[in-house]
């Protein structure tokens, strides 16, 4: 049964006013202790965008569910989705509606709580728009982004991002009004950048009948080294995920009958050893890339597990999410020592597609698709337990997977 938290913390920090940065970025939510005390800590809809269900299931559209969580520290943060994003500041107790309008937002990031960046589109099927705000999220501009379309972005700080697309990488240092093209090897299908300036990162490619293999720069894409071979006979595309020392290429392998194989390799030491973290073969997706022995042999939330995002922390810690259509469970992986070992906690939660955030080592949250809703979920032991913070019904249907 999933445990339910109360801070007493809380209880102190609500005498002080907190802020979601709603509005304009002068527009505060203020709350005293004695009505953070009197209003109840419930998991339902709070009772916030029932007026853009009403909408969107008039209109035959979607109905309204989470694509993406974002959180600032274990009390304060964001969930976005088809039309909306909502803002919590006492840990999901309480929720408050920031956005409601055109944008179905794909990913959304905060390196504070007043300046953001989205990628996003105006229809299901529409091009990706990277939009910016100023006001914690309840007003969005459109940036220009080259003519490119991104898939991923990262702030790195003050106002350098850099923007991925399918098959490189490109950096702005001025908030995305203008934007340089970052030199990456030849068949590029995932890239990661670490430092402000952009200067070190590293590059995922593909070789036909080779595999896969792994790049790190130390000049900005100026020049480009090999640190890892993943063998394998069609390779496909994958994820890097890098903070600190920490290295992590998540490759994929073939899919079916709702299954994925893939693995996970990790470097704790900036590249210069690796781990084989996690190889899945399925049934439906065949073996996984790569060789030699591998800490698991399945990801989170088997069977046939689809990866998810990761979230690092600090220098050490690692979490994986993982959503099963077949075994119609969400949950998350993890390692507290740099992919040296792995965990997968057992999946305790319904659903096929999940997003977690974490903003500390146990502290994070869970955003979970479902047949029946879409929900916000927090844990406080790393992923044992989940206690739900937020939940619409009726969410999107899953899709078929081939």
């Amino acid at each position: 049964m999933v445990k339910r938290y109360f801070k007493s913390a809380l209880l102190t920090a609500a005498a002080l006013c907190v802020s979601i940065g709603i509005g304009s970025s002068s527009t505060v939510i203020q709350r005293t202790e004695a009505a953070a005390a009197s209003a109840p800590c419930t998991s339902g809809d709070h009772g916030l965008l029932q007026s853009l269900q009403k909408k969107h299931a008039s209109a035959d559209q979607d109905p309204l569910h989470i694509t993406d969580v974002a959180f600032l520290s274990d009390t304060t943060g964001r969930a976005a989705g088809n039309g909306f994003l909502i803002g919590t500041s006492d840990g999901g107790c309480n929720w408050q509606e920031i956005y409601t309008g055109q944008w179905q937002f794909d990913q959304i990031v905060f390196p504070d709580n007043i300046k953001g960046w989205a990628l996003a589109r105006t229809a299901s099927e529409g091009p990706v728009r990277l939009i910016a705000t100023k006001d914690g999220g309840s007003h969005w501009s459109i940036l220009g982004t080259s003519g490119q379309q991104f898939k991923k972005i990262d702030v790195l700080g003050a106002d350098s991002i850099v923007g991925y697309t399918s098959n490189g990488a490109y950096k702005s240092l001025n908030g995305g009004t203008t934007w340089v093209k970052i030199k990456t090897p030849v068949n590029t299908r995932a890239a990661v950048f670490t430092d402000q300036a952009a200067r070190t990162g590293w590059s995922l490619t593909v070789h036909p009948g080779i595999g896969y293999k792994l790049y790190k720069t130390t000049s900005g894409g100026a020049s480009w080294s090999p640190v890892l071979t993943i063998p394998f006979g069609t390779a496909y595309g994958g994820e890097l995920y890098s903070k600190g020392s920490q290295v992590w290429a998540l490759v994929y392998g073939e899919s079916g009958m709702s299954q994925v194989s893939y693995s996970l390799y990790a470097s704790h030491d900036s590249g210069s050893h690796w781990n084989r973290v996690i190889a899945q073969s399925t049934a439906g997706g065949g073996p996984a890339p790569g060789s030699g022995p591998a800490l698991a042999s399945k990801g989170p939330a088997s069977p046939g597990g689809h990866p998810g995002n990761m979230q690092l922390i600090g220098s050490s810690t690692a979490y994986l999410a993982g959503g099963s259509p077949a075994g119609g469970k969400v949950g998350v992986g993890r390692s507290f020592d740099g992919g040296r070992s792995w965990s997968n906690v057992p999946a305790v939660l319904s659903g096929f597609d999940a997003r977690i955030s974490f903003p500390s080592q146990k502290t994070g949250w869970l955003a979970v698709t479902s047949p029946t809703q879409t929900a916000v979920y927090v844990t406080h032991d790393g992923g044992i337990s989940w206690n739900k913070r937020f939940s619409l019904p009726d969410s999107v249907s899953p899709k078929p997977q081939e």
